[in-house]
């Protein structure tokens, strides 16, 4: 998934919170292609969301 998507799936998270969770370490696993962008595994940002669900209880 682009960032873009991601964000539109977590609610329309803003891209520079997003990109400050990945300075802290508390964004999903991502990959990033050889120009510079990153893609996230559905997969990733699921356990991601289940890891952030996990915590809140």
């Amino acid at each position: 998934m682009t960032v873009p998507e991601v964000l539109k799936e977590l609610g329309d998270v803003s891209r520079r919170t997003f990109y400050r969770w990945r300075e802290v370490g508390h964004s999903p696993d991502s990959i990033k292609l050889p120009n510079g962008e990153l893609r996230i595994w559905r997969s990733d940002l699921e356990a991601w969301l289940e890891s952030r669900r996990e915590g809140a209880a």
